[in-house]
């Protein structure tokens, strides 16, 4: 007996770890798009899966106290980032907090993407996602593109040699020379230099 689309999907769903966000464009090999939207959006109707953006889905965890327990939003990003062949990196303000570099914690959560600006929203958390040119997400996803987003984010006036010290101390040499190496605006390039 051959399994409908929404019976393969339901199953490929319930095979996948709780709390792992998924695409609908990892069923496209069951079906038409249409109808894999269709029996996605009735699995949603029917509280069996969370949509957490366009496209993006989730079988959530559940707590016995709190209920449906979102994923985490660097998962949801890594998932979207894959489906749309985007680069998606941390926002500077945020880079240079976890580099202690700054104490500013941003409002919401801020990232830059190489597609456009839009805010989603998981679970109650609110996201921003920012379109930012290509020389700030050229190194998306490592330890230099996150030193590389926290000097943008603090400028060439407050980017010290305490502070290109202290990023050093926090890569190793690898990707130290990945960063100095970048496409970096002429002001960076110096004070990574001098130093």
């Amino acid at each position: 007996m051959v399994m409908s689309i929404a019976g393969q999907i339901t199953t490929q769903i319930n095979e996948k770890p709780p709390g792992q966000p998924f695409t609908n464009s990892g069923f496209l090999h069951l079906g038409p798009r249409s109808s894999i939207n269709r029996a996605l959006s009735r699995l949603v109707n029917m509280n069996v899966i969370v949509r957490i953006t366009r496209g993006v889905y989730v079988l959530p965890k559940q707590n016995r106290f709190i209920g449906n327990v979102m994923p985490d939003v660097h998962d949801v990003l890594k998932v979207i980032a894959e489906q749309s062949g985007e680069a998606i990196q941390l926002h500077g303000a945020e880079a240079a907090r976890r580099l202690k570099l700054s104490s500013q914690v941003p409002a919401i959560p801020i990232f830059y993407t190489s597609g456009r600006s839009r805010q989603i929203t998981i679970g109650k958390l609110a996201v921003a996602l920012k379109h930012a040119n290509h020389r700030k997400l050229q190194l998306a996803g490592t330890g230099a593109g996150l030193a590389l987003v926290a000097l943008w984010f603090l400028g060439s006036g407050e980017v010290t040699s305490q502070i290109v010290d202290s990023i050093k101390a926090t890569l190793t040499d690898d990707e130290y020379q990945l960063l100095i190496n970048a496409d970096l605006p002429t002001w960076m390039a110096k004070a990574l230099h001098s130093n």
